[in-house]
């Protein structure tokens, strides 16, 4: 697990944000456009700086 606690969010939270389908986000993941954390069960989680950098027009820090 991660040190930080760092909020982490759902691809339907990031869909929200960005007003586009949750597959969207799967596939910008699965493309690199956006790194995602695996949760034990498979799920994927974001990082709530790095979305919100992307929503600034910002390259996120990569990690």
């Amino acid at each position: 697990m991660e040190s930080t606690s760092e909020r982490l969010l759902t691809p339907g939270e990031v869909a929200a944000l960005f007003r586009v389908d949750p597959k969207t986000v799967t596939r910008w993941a699965a493309a690199g456009r956006i790194s995602s954390i695996r949760t034990p069960g498979g799920h994927r989680r974001f990082r709530e700086s790095e979305v919100h950098a992307l929503l600034r027009g910002e390259e996120p820090a990569i990690r």
